[in-house]
Order: C-alpha cells, then structure tokens, then sequence
C-alpha cells in the first residue's frame, strides 16, 4: 500500500535534494567548463552565511511573510464569512473572488505594474483624486520604504481567493445543529461567531498560515517582474538571490546551497505543521 508513495517521495522529494546537496557541495558551473569539477565541501554554505545579501533576502522575505499572513488571511476570511450568508448572486462572487487566483501571476504584475506606475499611473491618480491633491504621488516600486509593500498587495489580491474557498469549505464543514443549539442557549451573533464558528475553523486556520507562510518564503516570479530585487535591494528574496546566482553568475553549486538552505526552512515550516495538526487531532 506503501510503496507507490514511497517511490513518489524519493523520486520527487529525495532524490532531488541529494543531488542538489551534492552539486552544492562543489564547484559545478552552470555552462560545462574545461576545468574538471572540484569537490569543496561546506566552503558553499560558509560563503552564502557570510553573503550580506543572503541575509537581506531572508530579512526581506521574512518581512513580506509577516506582511502577508494577517492581510491575505484576514481579507480571505473576511470575504469567506460574508460569502457563507446566504446572499444573492453569492456563487457568481465566489467564482469573481477566486478568479486572480487562478490568473497567471505573469498577467497579474503586468496588470498592477501599469496601476503602479509612478507618477500618473491610475493608483496614484485616485489617491490623488480623493486626497485633492494633498497626497503627492508614490513610487510605489521605486522608493525601497513602499517596493516590497506594493508587492504585498498585488500578492495578496492574487491568492487570497484560494485561502478564501479554504475557508469557505471550513465553514461548510460546521453542523448548523451546533449554531442552533447556541442559539436555544442564548447566544448572540458575536457569541456564536467566538464558541462556534472559532473553534469549527481551528483547523482551517491551521492549514491556511502554515501553507501561506511556505508559499510567502517562494516569492520569487513578482519580485523578477516588477523589481529584480530592488531599489536597493529592499525587495529581493532567497529565491531571487539563488535564481540569480545559478543563471547570471552561473554559479550551479552556489545556487544549490541556496536551494537546499530554503528546502530546510521550509522542512521546519512542514515540521512545525505536523505538529499543529497533531495537537488539533486533524
């Protein structure tokens, strides 16, 4: 019963990091040269801990996780809960919501890179507009204080529709006999939403921060689009930074050091969702 699994897990999880371990452990060049590879051992890993850029992208991708997590999540429940009610035209909004999520995030930073255009792109011409002028226009990818916010938005926008029919499914899955036994026992709106809707969604919640923060630490097709790490390297990330030096520098065992780094930041991620999971008896 096992053993499709296991073969799956080490021909795509396995198999994968061990060569990518083994190539970061020499001095592999992305273009074949006549100069035989050499094994290096750690030297890879001691050069990208003591990179000052390396840990800018981990800073940086941190920052637009911690970023990511309450706006994304927040807005993805918020609109799951309005579109639980029993509202008209409420499948027709699910579809409309859930639409960016499946909208090539190519398609969708070339739609809000022309709302960010500084200074008479559409967004600052309605911030402008409403503000009468008070406001004065916002480079939203060029100045490093807005960059990697801007970036936080349209990614927020693009994939909150997923978390959104998470959610949705979450809320589907509460027996409305709990919510009528509340009801007999006195509970209002807000004490059903607290000691019901709460609880029922634990798992959900569970589920929708561990996979937002895992896919947060993969930012990497909006930062190459819009800004290519910067201004001022205030926007790039570990996957840029590793993208970068495997393709432009041509640095194949560099870049795998970078690879492997990421897999057991993301290895913790999935650990630390394990055991969530098992304290929640999902």
């Amino acid at each position: 019963m096992l053993a499709p699994a296991v073969i799956l897990l080490t021909i795509f999880l396995i198999v994968p990091f061990l060569l990518s371990f083994w190539t970061a452990m020499t001095n592999q060049p992305l273009v074949p040269r006549p100069t035989p590879v050499r094994f290096i051992g750690f030297n890879n890993f001691l050069r990208i801990l003591r990179d000052d850029l390396f840990w800018t992208s981990l800073w940086n991708v941190s920052r637009f996780t911690l970023w990511i997590l309450p706006i994304q999540c927040g807005l993805a429940f918020a609109t799951a809960l309005l579109l639980h009610q029993k509202l008209p035209f409420r499948n027709f909004f699910r579809g409309l919501f859930f639409l960016p999520a499946i909208t090539s995030m190519v398609v969708v930073c070339v739609i809000w890179g022309t709302l960010f255009q500084y200074p008479t792109g559409p967004l600052n011409q309605v911030i402008g507009f409403l503000s009468g002028g008070s406001i004065q226009p916002v480079d939203w990818l060029g100045d490093p204080d807005w960059a990697m916010f801007s970036i936080v938005l349209l990614s927020a926008w693009q994939a909150y529709g997923f978390q959104m029919i998470v959610y949705l499914a979450g809320l589907q899955g509460i027996p409305d006999e709990l919510y009528d036994a509340a009801r007999i026992d006195g509970a209002n709106a807000f004490q059903r939403f607290w000691h019901v809707t709460m609880p029922g969604l634990r798992p959900t919640h569970v589920f929708v921060l561990v996979i937002t923060t895992i896919q947060a630490f993969k930012l990497y097709t909006q930062v190459a689009i819009l800004t290519q790490g910067g201004p001022k390297s205030s926007t790039e990330t570990v996957v840029h930074y590793m993208v970068r030096s495997g393709f432009e520098e041509q640095k194949l065992g560099h870049a795998s050091a970078v690879s492997v780094i990421l897999f057991l930041i993301v290895l913790v991620i999935a650990l630390l969702q394990r055991q969530l999971l098992r304290r929640y008896d999902v």
